[in-house]
């Protein structure tokens, strides 16, 4: 369970992004806010509730982030906490040796703001392709309705179709495909 108080929430869907180019150019026609591009390596380790996993980013901090949320083809509602961390390769080898690794996932992230609160994700996933995440941030008494409405017109903006709606994470899309396995101790 996410502690109280520490719990986040937004609403938030993912979908294979079938032209990335055009997806790309929509995010610019509606004068969403371009932050660059990240890369991201997300290391998940075993947990009793929702997923836990390291995320060590270029630029930018690593951070532990612990969520919960349904797998849907849909905009669905997630509840996460997030600290900022300073030492990743050492978190990182003492969650592998208490937890064990599940999976890892490396991808490039072009990150976009768009009215404020939502993060669009051009992400380009290593083994898996191109996808588009949409994440509209809820303020703590929202009852977000206004995240949904605004993740609902976002996707009809960027063209995305119920088709092509992902119900899952990343780390579900990979896993089983190859054994992952923990970092050497120095």
């Amino acid at each position: 369970m996410i502690p109280p108080g520490s719990a986040r929430r937004n609403v938030e869907l993912k979908a294979r992004d079938v032209d990335p180019a055009r997806t790309l150019r929509r995010c610019q026609e509606l004068a969403a806010d371009d932050q660059g591009v990240l890369r991201q390596r997300d290391s998940y380790f075993g947990a009793r509730d929702g997923r836990l996993k390291l995320r060590e980013q270029e630029p930018g901090p690593s951070y532990l982030i612990h969520y919960r949320r349904e797998d849907e083809a849909a905009a669905r509602p997630s509840e996460y906490a997030l600290v900022e961390i300073a030492d990743p390769l050492a978190l990182g080898r003492l969650l592998a040796s208490a937890l064990g690794i599940d999976c890892i996932v490396e991808k490039e992230r072009r990150l976009f703001l768009w009215e404020q609160n939502v993060r669009i994700h051009l992400d380009r996933v290593e083994g898996l392709g191109t996808f588009v995440e949409i994440e509209a941030v809820a303020q703590p008494a929202s009852n977000l309705e206004r995240e949904r409405d605004q993740v609902e017109r976002l996707r009809a903006l960027l063209g995305i179709e119920p088709s092509q709606l992902v119900p899952t994470g990343y780390s579900d899309l990979l896993r089983g495909r190859k054994p992952v396995e923990a970092p050497a101790p120095s």
